[in-house]
């Protein structure tokens, strides 16, 4: 990973962590909200490995925690062990199959919403269950699934992969 890509992915976590804190998140559809972060971590993780993954993961959940006022350090714990989950996962699958962004982001929607909740319940903050399981993962979960493929995209725009990683997909096919 060079200089650059570490500036490019610092700067789409932070204005993708602004535009889900003032824009997306007020707009919910039955209770839940697409996940901008979540999605693009993923992304991100998938393209560059769970090391880059897990520092964006922290980087984001920082920005969260601080620009919405809440525990610090909650969001970035769940978001750093989400971006190092996907980054091993994208090691593990191949480049050229169109699924592991649907997979990674499937899972990963259910990681955030229950580590999310688990930890706010270990820290002694009431969360209903029923609340979590089915009002607010089944949204989420399908706004996140709708926005996977078009986020990947762009991020592969963003971040096209390294000349070594185009190869190992080519001689896979």
């Amino acid at each position: 990973m060079t200089l650059l890509d570490g500036v490019k992915i610092a700067v789409v976590m932070t204005l993708v962590a602004v535009i889900q804190v003032s824009i997306v998140t007020p707009f919910e559809v039955a209770r839940g909200h697409v996940d901008l972060v979540a999605v693009t971590l993923i992304s991100i993780a998938l393209l560059r490995g769970p090391v880059v993954g897990a520092v964006a993961g922290f980087w984001a959940g920082l920005i969260l925690d601080t620009a919405t006022l809440s525990t610090l350090g909650l969001t970035s714990l769940v978001l750093t062990l989400l971006g190092y989950w996907a980054g091993r996962f994208g090691e593990g699958t191949t480049r050229s199959s169109p699924h592991p962004p649907l997979i990674a982001v499937a899972l990963g929607t259910i990681w955030v919403v229950l580590g999310t909740g688990l930890l706010e319940f270990m820290l002694g903050e009431g969360v209903p269950a029923g609340d979590v399981l089915g009002r607010v993962l089944l949204p989420t979960l399908a706004l996140n699934l709708l926005a996977a493929y078009p986020v990947y995209r762009i991020t592969c725009r963003l971040l096209p992969p390294s000349f070594r990683a185009r190869r190992e997909a080519t001689a896979l096919v």
